[in-house]
């Protein structure tokens, strides 16, 4: 009995469990799909620029970091830290006495060769060319004296009227003569093609010389004299007066920040496609616009450490803003396509491989993934070259994570009426 009567008892229990599980398959599979909620926007078409951006530093236009070519002690600073000079302004003088004493003494004897050279070139020179013409023309005229003296006593000894030893005495004078004639006139070409212009050369090269010392002690004295090549803004100045300031280290050090220079280092492949000219952005820590500036300088050469390309990007600083040495952020604004196919650059979505692609809502209200390429960006938009015509909505905001083929409702995440 207890047999029969628990049979059926536990056929209906399994029943019910079939039946009970049969509606629980069911109930699951009528649950409608889960509908994620995006925002989605379709392609603009119209300019892009590229933007170049990098980190830089701003430099100033010019630095001078002067040092003396003396060592001595600092006599009297004019300058102080912040203090602005303009070129050529006399900046610190360094103790120079015996420098100052040394020029005096090399004066005093270019002075003397000056004196000297005048003397040889426009007194002693002529003086001894007039002498020579002077002994030349005495010797002529003794010449020519011997000469009637001796044909004289040959027509005297011919009429028997002399003795020949007298007409001999008259030959050796004029042979005498004839030498003294020749001496002078040889001394006399000799100081005309050779001494005189010895002479001259002597005494140019001794007044050479003495100025080239009297030179020399001035410009050690001048030396002591710290001037500035460049107009600026003195920026260091570590001594103080009474200290000695040593050949080679820096004693006062100017900057011209009038414009600053955001150098940046690029690849050769970007750097090709700038010129000089070309606009820039310059974000600068505490400053709330980015400052414009412009390209001034791409290197004609690679920087042999990092193989990049300097750039140098010019900023007016006339109203002495900014600081050099800062650091900054920069936007250089390169190539321009004037009818692009553009979309947000938060809606690129990038695979492990490298590839991109974007998700975009069909007719159906579901999502696919499409493959694109990109050309240029500004920053915010990238030009899309292929995949999209323009015509699709590109899930701007929401797509990464999700499935290809999910369903989809273009809103704003969180708004009212969202599906849960």
């Amino acid at each position: 009995m207890t047999c029969r009567l628990f049979k059926p008892v536990t056929f209906a229990i399994s029943l019910l469990c079939v039946a009970s599980m049969s509606g629980c398959k069911k109930a699951a599979d009528d649950t409608p799909a889960a509908v994620v909620t995006v925002e989605a926007e379709k392609p603009e078409r119209g300019e892009i620029s590229e933007h170049i951006t990098a980190d830089a530093t701003l430099s100033p236009l010019a630095q001078a970091a002067i040092s003396p070519k003396i060592t001595a002690p600092v006599r009297t600073f004019y300058v102080q830290r912040g203090s602005k000079v303009k070129a050529g302004q006399l900046l610190a003088v360094l103790e120079n006495r015996d420098l100052a004493g040394q020029a005096l003494d090399n004066q005093g004897q270019y002075t003397a060769a000056q004196a000297a050279f005048q003397m040889q070139t426009q007194a002693q020179v002529p003086e001894d060319y007039a002498k020579a013409q002077l002994d030349v023309a005495q010797a002529q005229a003794q010449l020519k004296l011997q000469g009637e003296i001796v044909t004289a006593r040959q027509k005297l000894l011919q009429e028997g009227a002399i003795a020949g030893r007298d007409y001999d005495t008259a030959v050796a004078a004029l042979a005498q003569a004839q030498a003294a004639y020749d001496t002078a006139l040889n001394h006399l070409h000799s100081l005309k093609n050779v001494s005189s212009e010895a002479t001259k050369r002597q005494a140019q090269g001794q007044l050479s010389s003495a100025k080239g010392k009297y030179d020399a002690a001035e410009a050690q004295v001048s030396y002591s004299q710290i001037r500035t090549p460049i107009p600026g803004v003195v920026t260091d100045r570590p001594l103080f007066p009474g200290e000695t300031a040593s050949t080679g280290a820096p004693l006062i050090t100017v900057m011209d920040t009038s414009s600053l220079l955001a150098k940046v280092h690029l690849s050769q492949i970007v750097a090709q496609r700038l010129s000089l000219g070309d606009g820039a952005s310059v974000t600068i820590p505490g400053v709330d616009e980015p400052v414009t500036g412009k390209v001034t300088l791409i290197s004609p050469a690679l920087d042999p450490g990092s193989t990049t390309v300097e750039v140098w990007l010019k900023v007016d600083n006339t109203a002495a803003k900014y600081k050099a040495g800062t650091p900054v952020h920069t936007s250089i604004i390169g190539r321009t396509v004037p009818n692009a196919v553009k979309i947000p650059l938060e809606a690129v979505l990038t695979a492990e491989d490298g590839s991109k692609s974007v998700m975009v809502v069909s007719n159906d209200g579901t999502a696919h993934k499409v493959g694109v390429q990109l050309g240029i960006n500004d920053g915010e938009d990238t030009q899309v070259t292929q995949g999209l015509n323009g015509s699709e909505t590109v899930i701007t905001k929401g797509a990464y994570g999700l499935d290809d083929g999910a369903k989809v409702k273009v809103g704003k995440p969180g708004a009212e009426g969202d599906d849960k």
